[in-house]
């Protein structure tokens, strides 16, 4: 039974959409059809990046998903029993439709009251690490992903689903050709991990000047740069501490690694500043999404105080630079409001992580973590600031 809707328009930041088992094969051009593949593991099905056997999704098919929501008691009053993970996730339920296409999607969104979305990928968050020692062929995994995520949901389906393509960054000009191509079929946002960028020499920044021709064409297009949690790569530092070399696995947490969860999009959004990119292009807009709010306060005193012992090597006021162009999508369960003040409630979105277990199951009852914010502040957050990132009309269509 659909719930009554909100009054305002509600733009929910952070969906996501269940890949299909072809949605990496089918469009690889046949000399690459091995890079990516699927096995049977003790009749379990396992996605095979270049031969290994990756555990970072244990059900890379999601025909059979955890319920959305399922951990929002974890989240809302921890686990003081200290439940598996298993247990906490409780019993797991088929995929729907609405999870796999845009037509079922907007249904389910309408019975929501979500009038619109971003829509990010799931498996799509390993790819990048899981290649990165062979740039040219990231290129064209992630191509033929966006190939297979044009013809499924569009990228920008009814003027309420608008689907991220994913921009990997190793080759410059291979990046604006990418990039080039997604904005021609309709894209106004897309997916970059916030990651050191491979390459043939070694990974680097992607705020150093040899990237500024693909930013200023973002810039030129007016898309708007999401950085999404991935797999990015510091499960190889952490695995150092640990004394193994496992593979990130984010269903099977561990406390020490948990400490450092956030440090990659510190690191990204500390790069984009510190080498000067956002200085370089300030109508570049940087959304943070599914990385929660705990980083923004002690980056925000780093970045001062670096400043003052070191103005000479900034363009201008970091702290300025954050406030100006990024924008963040906190965790439901955190401190909305000392957020808003923090950074401006312009730079505040609402992302409800559906219909991911660690999300919400009723999206819109995230203004619920609004209570005592003013009218105003809550319509941007809760749909006003992403439309206005996106140009978009802000108005309730359901």
């Amino acid at each position: 039974m659909s719930k009554p809707a909100l009054a305002i328009p509600v733009f929910d930041a952070d969906n996501h959409l269940y890949e299909t088992r072809d949605a990496l094969t089918k469009f690889l051009p046949e000399r690459h059809k091995r890079a990516i593949d699927y096995v049977d593991v003790r009749g379990r099905t396992k996605i095979v990046v270049r031969g290994q056997i990756s555990e970072y999704i244990p059900n890379p098919t999601f025909d059979v998903v955890a319920r959305p929501g399922a951990q929002e008691d974890y989240f809302r009053k921890g686990n003081p029993e200290g439940k598996s993970r298993r247990e906490i996730f409780g019993e797991p339920m088929r995929a729907i439709p609405a999870f796999r296409e845009p037509a079922p999607r907007v249904e389910l969104m309408d019975e929501q009251g979500i009038d619109r979305c971003l829509m990010f990928p799931t498996l799509a968050s390993l790819l990048e690490e899981r290649l990165r020692d062979d740039p040219d062929l990231i290129h064209v995994v992630v191509h033929a992903l966006n190939e297979w995520m044009y013809e499924t949901w569009q990228f920008d389906y009814e003027h309420r689903i608008f689907a991220t393509p994913v921009i990997t960054l190793p080759i410059v000009e291979k990046a604006i050709e990418e990039l080039e191509w997604v904005v021609e079929r309709g894209a106004k946002a897309v997916l970059i991990r916030p990651a050191p960028v491979p390459g043939w020499r070694g990974p680097r920044s992607f705020g150093l000047p040899e990237f500024d021709p693909f930013w200023q064409k973002v810039v030129e297009h007016d898309v708007l740069v999401a950085m999404h949690s991935s797999d990015s790569g510091y499960e190889r530092y952490t695995n150092d501490w640990m004394g193994n070399g496992s593979e990130m696995l984010p269903f099977e947490p561990q406390a020490f690694r948990m400490l450092s969860s956030w440090r990659p999009v510190e690191d990204a959004c500390g790069a984009l500043i510190c080498h000067g990119a956002l200085s370089r292009f300030p109508d570049l807009k940087v959304a943070v999404v599914e990385n929660g709010s705990s980083w923004v306060e002690p980056l925000l005193k780093n970045l001062a105080d670096v400043h003052k012992k070191m103005p000479q090597d900034f363009l201008e006021n970091p702290v300025e630079v954050f406030t100006r162009q990024i924008h963040v999508s906190p965790f439901w369960e955190e401190d909305l409001g000392a957020l808003a003040e923090l950074i401006g409630v312009d730079r505040v979105l609402f992302g409800s992580d559906y219909p991911h277990p660690e999300g919400l199951a009723d999206p819109a009852s995230y203004v619920d973590e609004l209570e005592g914010v003013d009218e105003e502040s809550v319509r941007k957050i809760m749909g006003g600031n992403l439309a206005r990132l996106m140009n978009i009309e802000d108005k309730v269509l359901r």
